[in-house]
């Protein structure tokens, strides 16, 4: 499925560049391997950019019982193997799911439970949620998943439409709160335009639906448990990047983290910094350099769900600082961020000690070589807390 949608992406592109140049043997290409020595026909070896964060592990918890050490993608698929186990009405479904997925997210669960609840399904997002909805109406436990988080607009009217208004239209006769949506989601040093986006701005807008981003192992198994249980349509995305590079010891039994409840990972009384999925990250080590460089103490807040948030949580951190960072990697404009600060400046405004900032991705398709300069890292983060601080 993921190499006929990439020869699709991409045939227009090739055939229109073959037609251009007549490829790179011909005049034009040999001219311009002329006019610039430094290019050659043979390939170069290309090398792999350091990650723009680094992921360090919760402490290991036994509040749930006995742990293993997993990656972030296998601590989704223990909480898929544990709702197949304890719900014989679950069913998993999506493209390429029945062989593990393009990130092996399901790898073993149709051998295991049977091709009649780990199954594929064609290459068509806006089925793939509408046979979730109908399935979940009829009593399953629906988990459909999204290849990529970029591809699941044409799934959009079915999720804001149907699924988040279907309790709502029959006066609570009838519900498809039974369904939850996976799909990988955010930048992975090399996605592009098609496989980096962070669609949760365009759901969050929609009632009836709630938007939940992990930042790590331990909590996506919580987290997924939760949406899976949770009465209401939920939509759960991945950080693609954080699949192998997240590594800790997560919990072999079912356990559940609530929704709705942002986590304080540490305290501070300068400045508020909230993020969620992968920038939790970057966020991290923006609060050392700020105590290191600066000597300022930041408090740094994981939002974990976008829809419904945790406004107590927040406010209450802001009424203690009197400063507020929020950053995300999806386009500044419009993106959540902006709620964040729209509701911290009508709550806590005279609490206030420098206008809130909001440290995002551009206005632009997400840039494939470019995308070093696109990401909010914790440069463009380090320099909003020193204005804020010298405000």
């Amino acid at each position: 499925m993921a190499a006929t949608r990439l020869f699709w992406r991409t045939s227009g592109v090739k055939s229109s560049l073959t037609g251009l140049t007549g490829g790179v043997h011909s005049s034009l290409g040999l001219t311009l391997l002329k006019l610039f020595p430094d290019c050659t026909a043979e390939p170069k070896t290309q090398r792999r950019h350091a990650a723009h964060f680094t992921f360090h592990p919760d402490p290991v918890t036994t509040q749930y019982g006995p742990t293993q050490k997993m990656n972030l993608f296998q601590s989704v698929t223990s909480a898929l193997d544990n709702t197949l186990a304890s719900d014989p009405t679950a069913v998993i479904f999506g493209e390429d799911v029945a062989f593990g997925g393009v990130f092996r997210c399901t790898v073993g669960l149709r051998d295991k439970y049977g091709k009649d609840r780990v199954f594929n399904t064609p290459l068509c997002e806006q089925g793939i949620v509408g046979f979730g909805i109908g399935a979940a109406v009829a009593g399953a436990t629906a988990i459909a998943e999204i290849q990529f988080a970029d591809y699941i607009y044409p799934a959009f009217d079915q999720i804001v439409n149907e699924a988040a208004k279907y309790r709502y239209r029959s006066g609570n006769m009838f519900d498809c709160g039974k369904l939850t949506i996976r799909s990988p989601w955010g930048c992975v040093g090399h996605g592009s335009l098609y496989h980096s986006q962070s669609p949760e701005a365009f759901f969050a807008h929609c009632p009836g639906i709630k938007i939940v981003v992990p930042r790590g192992p331990v909590q996506a198994k919580g987290l997924l448990l939760s949406c899976i249980e949770d009465n209401n349509p939920c939509i759960f995305f991945e950080p693609k990047i954080l699949y192998r590079a997240a590594v800790e010891q997560v919990p072999t039994e079912a356990y559940h983290i609530p929704l709705s409840q942002a986590e304080v990972l540490q305290e501070g009384s300068d400045l508020t910094l909230v993020a969620w999925g992968t920038q939790v990250h970057v966020m991290r080590e923006v609060a050392a350099m700020a105590q290191e460089k600066l000597g300022v103490s930041c408090e740094l807040i994981d939002l974990q769900t976008i829809l419904p948030w945790d406004k107590e949580t927040v406010c209450k951190s802001v009424v203690k600082t009197g400063r507020l960072l929020v950053s995300h990697e999806a386009p500044v404009t419009g993106g959540f961020a902006a709620e964040i600060s729209s509701t911290v400046q009508e709550e806590c405004f005279l609490n206030l000690e420098a206008p809130i900032s909001r440290v995002c991705g551009y206005d632009t398709p997400f840039p494939h070589i470019f995308e070093p300069f696109y990401i909010p890292d914790k440069w463009k983060c380090f320099e909003a807390v020193k204005r804020m601080i010298n405000y």
